[in-house]
């Protein structure tokens, strides 16, 4: 057995996983100490805003449908405006990448609290990092301020994701955790992580592409992409690794 040598830190944050866990989003807004929630999404997954809006009821601040991929500066700045706008004092984050990151550049302007709904398997919930695009150029980064709070983990939202980019997004996941496992200052709680993240990705991306409404696969895919961006948030070269957990492409789509 190799000597062990090594620094881990946790990152603070709340999850909440399993089927039907979307029961809890209310309890979950009420634990950031807010009462007014504005929901982000992309224009294609509006339906599904609508509907947590629905459910939030008086909570619910409205919905800002204008999340895509690399975060526009132009984007962030108008759902900074509109959440000051309608006293919203959080934002829910459901979606891929491209919200979740909507979400993370809302935070790091304003600290307005941030709780996602990851429907696909980016795992970037899970990091601190974030990216923004003015004028063409992107730049990333990672600030701890922009990390949810909260992460609500439904496979149910799940369930609508194409067989394709499911596999594409589960995929994208293995290998952040694969990197994981040979990372310069991984350790033995991120090894652990990583190695159980592709061993219960691939056991559901298998079940996802035998049968695209498997729940327990469903279950088996997002739980690993849960690890993967467990494992990657816990990496102490978590900066150097900014640039290349932000070139992934595929499952920030939805």
């Amino acid at each position: 057995m190799p000597q062990l040598d090594f620094v881990y830190q946790a990152r603070a944050g709340r999850v909440v996983f399993g089927a039907g866990s979307l029961q809890h989003l209310e309890r979950g807004v009420l634990a950031l100490g807010a009462e007014r929630a504005l929901v982000l999404c992309t224009p294609e997954q509006r339906g599904t805003a609508e509907a947590i809006a629905a459910r939030l009821g008086a909570r619910s601040a409205g919905v800002f449908d204008r999340a895509t991929m690399h975060v526009p500066i132009e984007v962030a700045r108008e759902a900074r405006e509109r959440a000051a706008r309608l006293n919203a004092d959080c934002a829910i984050a459901v979606g891929g990448g491209s919200t979740i990151g909507l979400g993370k550049a809302i935070a790091l302007d304003s600290g307005l609290p941030i709780l996602a709904i990851p429907t696909t398997y980016a795992g970037s919930e899970m990091t601190p990092i974030y990216g923004l695009t003015e004028a063409g150029l992107k730049r990333t980064g990672t600030d701890l301020r922009v990390l949810p709070k909260t992460v609500i983990y439904d496979p149910e939202l799940t369930l609508t994701l194409p067989t394709g980019l499911s596999i594409a997004s589960g995929i994208n996941a293995i290998a952040h955790a694969a990197e994981g496992l040979y990372a310069r200052d991984a350790n033995p709680v991120t090894s652990l992580m990583a190695a159980e993240s592709i061993h219960a990705l691939a056991q559901g991306l298998r079940g996802i592409f035998a049968r695209a409404d498997d729940l327990h696969a469903r279950s088996l895919a997002l739980y690993g992409a849960w690890l993967a961006g467990s494992a990657a948030s816990a990496w102490r070269c978590i900066t150097s690794y900014a640039t290349r957990w932000a070139a992934a492409s595929t499952c920030h789509m939805r």
